[in-house]
């Protein structure tokens, strides 16, 4: 009896010392606790325009709860990951089109976040092959009621497809599928918020104000999963979410036209509340990091040192020193906590430069609101990618086309490969996806490659090749293609000719005449990476955003989205021929059901009641006549009644042969 109240005393203290031990003490407990952190990235543009990337990033780390409770990452993702088996995902809802000829295309930040117009999905699944397909339209619908979006329209094997080695390293499980016509709006965004810790009531997201997102130039919300391994037995793997969103706005520069000599253009200067339209009042208290990033392109900060050396300022008082804000060119209204500089690479000749701002400390004073303001105008260009690549269609009317796709040589690969110009050898790869719908037909044996102007045979361009047709009302066809191409070229094209096929009534959409889309061709240059790799240490491990800007990822191009005509039924004549039916039957039918249902009785009483009413009135007259005449009056109407009921049975009559004679012409000619 003793030894019970021992017991007990005995495990009330070891869940009181097992409350007060860290989290690595047990093994039921993660290793790792969630985490999650917020940045902002603010870039000014050539064309007199800002860029605002929003980078959020929750982690879960493995754990034996199997998904059942989370403190800061969102459930719904947790549960979609695990009923699914995804490996990785990515979906994205993008509206307008990243111009990379001014904005840039070889940075990280154009690279991963540079979308196609609509909403793009992939997704990679731990599934057997078989149960793929499978996984794949449930994920569809899941992420319709998630998103508030059209995404299930993606289940039809017609929209989706499976790339095999030129969209991305898979394992053959990887889906993907396009909608370019999904319209985005706020409804998109809602949910998108909803999966932050502080959705968009505290911390970086406060800035992201509805009317001042959606009337820029381009905006992109993105999110990526991925999943990862403990290799301890018993545990869940873990998930890393990213959720960005990219916006391109224009700032107000009504005090900034002035024109300057040699036809500069003064930059606009801004704020964050000016730009975005708030600032930032508090923080996420369960954000691990709030960081604000401003970054220069590597260009800027070269003009920016020239015009120092023009004002005689020495080179410590550079763009990367500390007496960085006094120099004659812009200035910031807030002092930055640390300055980044790119180590210099192999693709570039001059450096990046990134003031970091913790937003978490400057609270006590007064709300965080960046301001940079231009003092004198600077003339830059942003890094392009090898190629720039389009894309259109030639050809005209309903029955045939083509479909060419353009590449250019920009700066970049002039300068990277001039030296290996006058070696015949010199090759670089191209790798091209391209998704086209069943009702485009395409041959693709008469694909025809162009390099600078001249005719080339496909098997000395060509490396590898993959096609799979398209099967009308069942799968789309899919072109993978590697190319290489001479390191001296200016300008290729390739060229493939196609027939446009006809669709069911019921298959075409409700804006039929607007066209159909095909969506963007995937260009990636495998041999250039896109990374920033900064100098200071520690840079990378506390912002989630520079280790992303650090890793190396192929860069990666989006063509235009283009507009097919097809062949359409004039909709207007089903609805002629169905009124103008309606009509006549309505006539044909009203008449004689008219006719047929009403009694000759009732008219006859209605004429008689109507007759006497009339006899009334006249026989008070007469009698009135009568009398002051002095004369007797007497009531003849027999006649009269006889009349109207003779011509009441000839009216009759005559209805109803007018009737069947309509009914019998009807007939004859109908027949």
């Amino acid at each position: 009896m003793d030894s019970l109240p021992l017991l007990s005393i005995l495990i009330l203290v070891l869940l009181s010392f097992e409350l007060f031990l860290p989290p690595t003490a047990f093994g039921s407990r993660s290793a790792e606790e969630e985490d999650f952190t917020e940045e902002l990235l603010l870039k000014p543009l050539p064309d007199r325009k800002v860029l605002a990337h929003f980078h959020f990033e929750s982690r879960a780390p493995p754990s034996n709860s199997h998904g059942s409770h989370h403190h800061l990452f969102p459930k719904a993702i947790s549960q979609l990951v695990r009923k699914f088996r995804i490996k990785e995902m990515e979906i994205s809802f993008t509206q307008g089109r990243w111009n990379y000829e001014l904005w840039g295309g070889f940075d990280p930040l154009s690279t991963r976040n540079a979308k196609p117009p609509g909403v793009e999905l992939w997704a990679v699944f731990d599934v057997p092959q078989s149960q793929v397909d499978a996984s794949w339209k449930n994920l569809t619908h899941t992420l319709s009621g998630l998103f508030c979006a059209s995404i299930n329209f993606l289940e039809s094997s017609t929209t989706y497809s499976a790339p095999q080695w030129s969209f991305r390293p898979s394992s053959g499980n990887l889906r993907y599928g396009t909608l370019p016509r999904e319209a985005v709006c706020t409804e998109n965004l809602t949910p998108w918020l909803k999966l932050l810790p502080c959705r968009d009531k505290a911390g970086l997201s406060t800035l992201m104000d509805r009317p001042s997102i959606y009337r820029g130039f381009y905006h992109s919300q993105r999110l990526h999963l991925a999943t990862f391994e403990s290799g301890l037995e018993g545990l869940d793997s873990g998930i890393i979410l990213e959720q960005t969103l990219t916006v391109v706005l224009q700032p107000n520069h009504q005090k900034s036209s002035k024109i300057y000599s040699h036809e500069k253009l003064m930059q606009p200067s801004w704020y964050l509340s000016s730009i975005l339209g708030r600032k930032v009042n508090e923080r996420c208290v369960l954000a691990t990091s709030s960081n604000v990033y401003l970054q220069l392109e590597s260009s800027l900060a070269a003009e920016l040192k020239n015009v120092q050396k023009e004002n005689g300022i020495s080179g410590s008082h550079g763009v990367e020193s500390e007496g960085f804000w006094n120099n004659p060119s812009f200035e910031l209204s807030v002092k930055p906590h640390r300055v980044f500089k790119e180590v210099r690479n192999m693709h570039s000749k001059d450096s990046y430069v990134l003031y970091e701002f913790k937003v978490d400390k400057d609270f006590d004073v007064e709300p965080f609101d960046l301001g940079f303001t231009w003092k004198r105008p600077v003339l830059w260009s942003c890094q392009q990618a090898p190629l720039h690549a389009t894309r259109f269609l030639m050809g005209s009317g309903n029955e045939r086309g083509a479909i060419a796709i353009s590449l250019i040589s920009t700066e970049l690969n002039e300068g990277l490969l001039g030296s290996n110009i006058v070696d015949d050898q010199c090759r670089f790869q191209v790798n091209i996806f391209q998704v086209v719908p069943w009702y485009i037909k395409v041959y693709y044996h008469t694909l025809l490659v162009f390099v600078d102007q001249q005719p080339m045979a496909p098997a000395d361009v060509l490396e590898k090749i993959h096609v799979s047709p398209s099967k009308d009302k069942v799968s789309p066809g899919v072109m993978e293609i590697i190319l290489r191409l001479p390191c001296s070229m200016k300008s290729s094209a390739l060229t493939l000719e196609f027939d446009k096929g006809f669709l069911h009534v019921d298959e075409y959409p409700p804006d039929a005449n607007q066209g159909f889309d095909i969506p963007s061709a995937v260009i990636s240059f495998p041999n250039y990476h896109a990374s920033l790799v900064f100098l200071e240490e520690g840079s990378s491990s506390d912002s989630p955003l520079l280790s992303k800007f650090m890793e190396k990822s192929p860069v990666v191009s989006y063509t235009e989205v283009l507009l097919v005509p097809l062949a359409t039924p004039d909709f207007s004549m089903p609805y002629n021929v169905i009124t103008i039916t309606c009509t006549i039957f309505a006539l044909y039918f009203g008449s004689l059901l008219n006719v047929l249902r009403r009694r000759v009785g009732e008219e006859e009483r209605f004429l008689k009641s109507k007759a006497a009413d009339k006899a009334g009135r006249i026989t008070l007259l007469s009698k009135i006549s009568a009398k002051l005449k002095g004369r007797s009056y007497g009531l003849k109407q027999q006649p009269e009644h006889t009349a109207s009921s003779s011509f009441i049975n000839s009216k009759l009559l005559f209805k109803v042969i007018l009737v069947a004679g309509i009914a019998v012409g009807w007939q004859y000619f109908s027949g």
